[in-house]
């Protein structure tokens, strides 16, 4: 057991250092993440210490069950992949431009619409697509318009790591910790509705008041026209995007598991895309595009990170945790818990890890408590950038962009605007689960 842990505490430790000091490595001309390696380094000392046999690890990864790992990677992998083509195809890119132009002079009007067009887009796709996107083309709009980025940048960020919570499909995390608890689509909306719009008001009213001297400086849009050319393919798209939506929503009722119709939906938008660019005699171009942004270290990260947590309730570690949390006040004591875990080890593994621990003790609200570990979980991201993958590919595009926003920034706003989000999303939560539900 104490080898285990202290496997464990190691990992995490050289994840925050890997993420702070060496994110990538280069060998020649290919750049390999750092994050992912740590985690399977740890993931193999469990095995080879016994801290976990390749039975238990064998049943797991095989089980028929809503939590096993594969599918949940396939699932997120999946609407990835729709997300990613839309972008590829120039959709969001497009957006983003007509937004801007809405805005004509007044730079509150546009923090004000960037921040709605983030909210938006991120309910529907996921936050790290539209980090991805989105923070390239702030970058750029503000160094040509001679205006300062950073409120921009701290709004798209907040806004894309807060309105994920609303749809299960905002965030791996929300789908790993609904499906640990047979949470349906529609369930899980129904419960996250009102404690997203809260969170999201407090969240925009803070950053607006932050940075409101700032927003008061005029400016005068110089932006590009910008247009989609394969209108075709966007429409493609599109319905692909939405159908997978409505097919999700209404899953419970046809009991079509969610990992199965994303997959579905990923493979027929590619075979009706490459259908169509044969027929018009068009290179696969944004398929090809498509495969090569697709986050592939994500899955030896989460399957590495599934062993360790796997390991640690195995070897009783997890229940002890449970027995510190309790049974009272589950709602604050998981939001807050969770929130402070997700920035010492990441919040996709502390979800693996929270996924496990309201089973093991007696007499505690399960749903309240994952339902709380979602909010941490999303909120937490924006704390520090070791909160989620998306803070660490955030800061790195930062950095190509030549963008003054180091660490001490980050968690100077992200202290300032996420606990007030969390606190007001956490007390949300206890009403809906209290009268609503």
């Amino acid at each position: 057991m104490i080898l285990t842990a202290i496997i464990a505490i190691l990992t995490c430790v050289c994840l925050i250092i890997s993420v702070l000091i060496f994110p990538k490595i280069h060998i020649k001309n290919i750049t390999i993440e750092t994050y992912w390696i740590v985690c399977l380094f740890g993931a193999v000392l469990m095995l080879l210490c016994g801290s976990i046999s390749f039975n238990e690890l064998w049943n797991t990864f095989s089980s028929n069950t809503s939590v096993n790992p594969i599918k949940i990677l396939v699932l997120f992998f999946s609407m990835t992949l729709l997300s990613i083509y839309l972008d590829e195809i120039g959709f969001f890119h497009m957006l983003a431009v007509r937004a801007t132009k809405v805005a004509n002079k007044n730079q509150k009007v546009l923090f004000c619409i960037l921040y709605l067009l983030t909210s938006f887009l991120t309910i529907f796709t996921s936050n790290d697509i539209v980090i991805l996107t989105l923070t390239p083309f702030i970058c750029y709009f503000c160094k040509n318009e001679d205006i300062d980025p950073i409120p921009y940048l701290v709004a798209e960020f907040s806004g894309a790591n807060t309105w994920s919570m609303m749809l299960m499909i905002g965030n791996p995390t929300n789908i790993y910790l609904a499906t640990s608890a047979e949470i349906d689509f529609m369930s899980y909306l129904k419960v996250m509705v009102l404690p997203t719009f809260l969170a999201g008001i407090v969240e925009m009213g803070l950053i607006f008041v932050l940075f409101r001297k700032k927003l008061s400086v005029p400016m005068h849009i110089k932006m590009e026209h910008v247009q989609v050319e394969d209108k075709g393919g966007l429409i493609i798209g599109l319905i692909h995007l939405i159908v997978c939506l409505i097919l999700m929503v209404i899953s419970s009722y046809t009991h079509l598991e969610m990992w199965l119709i994303s997959l579905s939906c990923a493979i027929s938008l590619f075979i009706f895309i490459s259908l169509w660019n044969v027929i018009r005699k068009k290179k696969q171009e944004h398929l090809l595009g498509t495969l090569k942004r697709a986050p592939y270290a994500l899955i030896p990260f989460v399957l590495s990170m599934f062993i360790i947590v796997t390991s640690l309730k195995v070897q009783g570690i997890s229940s002890y945790l449970a027995s510190f949390l309790g049974n009272d006040m589950t709602i604050m004591r998981y939001g807050v818990a969770s929130f402070l875990f997700s920035n010492v080890m990441n919040n996709i593994p502390m979800s693996v890890l929270f996924s496990t621990l309201p089973s093991m003790q007696e007499g505690l609200d399960i749903t309240r408590a994952i339902y709380a570990t979602i909010i941490g979980s999303n909120i937490g991201a924006f704390l520090t950038p070791i909160g989620a993958l998306a803070g660490i590919m955030f800061t790195e595009l930062l950095d190509k962009q030549n963008v003054q926003y180091g660490f001490t920034s980050f968690v100077k706003y992200g202290v300032a605007i996420s606990i007030p989000t969390l606190v007001s999303a956490l007390f949300m939560l206890d009403i809906v689960l209290t009268f609503l539900i």
